[in-house]
């Protein structure tokens, strides 16, 4: 019982943190190679209804040409560049990205049809082309980021092992959690079910909403479903939790030639960052069960994710007004 009561602690905190839960997803950047010249794609995360200010700079003397208009979509702004330069061998700084908690992707194709994939963090914001790259890889770390830095989904990760105490059910109704949002992801990547954003995030916050009033009720006063069957609720929510998921992939986009290999490591990133959350849960509440004895927290706990929840309900909801 002490365990499970510092557990709730830790989501206190968590439900403490600023407003906003949408992370700042990755840039990308694509250089492709063409007979005289290169084409560059320069997808701008916006956050808060404005351009994260990270901006690629070229070498000296690489002039770019606009080559269509900017695209503006709900999480990114799109530019299309024509440039005479060689850049096999260039360096590519990212200015500001060393103040930012975003990472840029970047996809070099070559004219022999060769590719290579690489990632820039705010610790190592520059690109050396003349280095061997890590293809695909980097979407694992994009999945893992993805899930630890979504408040949304870290808050019902939370809600979920503080709603089931039972070792045994709690396994299931994460496997089932993770089942669901693993087939939206996929089905979505496939472009075989596409929905608007918008409207996903906005479920997405309503199913924190209902976890969070579960979690403030009586168990005797739960719904039927949540109590006997939590894996079915999970399930059900994780398929919306998969649509949001495949909102960062649609941003950053997936090569064609490594497909399955890229959607299966962005999954199991964020497999793994979600086992990262449960981990530390479980790890912070050993070290602190001796301090807290105050069953109300669960409570207090709940009403805190519940009313952050509400709140990106009602902020999400007008936004699609």
């Amino acid at each position: 019982m002490r365990l499970f009561v510092s557990l709730v602690l830790i989501a206190s905190t968590l439900a403490s943190l600023p407003v906003k839960a949408h992370e700042v997803r990755p840039a990308y950047l694509q250089l492709s190679e063409r007979e005289t010249h290169y084409e560059v794609l320069w997808k701008q995360p916006v956050v808060q209804n404005g351009r994260l200010p990270i901006d690629p700079v070229f070498p000296d003397g690489c002039e770019l040409q606009e080559a269509n208009p900017p695209e503006v979509t709900s999480g990114a702004l799109i530019y299309h560049w024509i440039t005479d330069c060689d850049l096999s061998d260039a360096r590519i700084h990212i200015s500001g990205l060393s103040v930012t908690l975003t990472d840029v992707m970047v996809r070099v194709e070559e004219l022999d049809g060769e590719s290579a994939s690489y990632i820039l963090r705010p610790e190592s914001p520059t690109l050396d082309l003349a280095e061997d790259a890590a293809p695909t890889f980097s979407y694992l770390v994009i999945g893992i980021e993805h899930l630890v830095f979504g408040i949304d989904h870290v808050l019902f990760v939370i809600g979920l092992v503080l709603f089931i105490r039972d070792p045994w059910a709690l396994i299931k109704t994460i496997t089932a959690f993770t089942l669901a949002h693993s087939v939206t992801l996929a089905l979505s990547v496939l472009e075989l079910v596409r929905l608007d954003q918008g409207p996903v995030e906005a479920v997405i916050a309503l199913s924190i909403l209902f976890l969070a009033r579960e979690l403030v009720q009586d168990e005797d006063l739960r719904s039927r479903l949540t109590r006997s069957s939590p894996w079915w609720m999970a399930f059900i929510f994780g398929l919306l939790h998969g649509l949001g998921f495949a909102g960062a992939l649609a941003d950053i986009g997936l090569p064609e030639d490594a497909l399955w290999l890229s959607l299966l490591l962005f999954n199991v990133g964020i497999e793994v960052g979600q086992l990262m959350i449960i981990a530390a849960l479980f790890a912070v509440g050993w070290l602190v069960r001796n301090l807290i004895t105050v069953p109300t927290l669960t409570r207090a706990a709940a009403w805190g994710m519940g009313s952050l929840a509400a709140f990106w309900t009602i902020d999400r909801t007008l936004i699609l007004l």
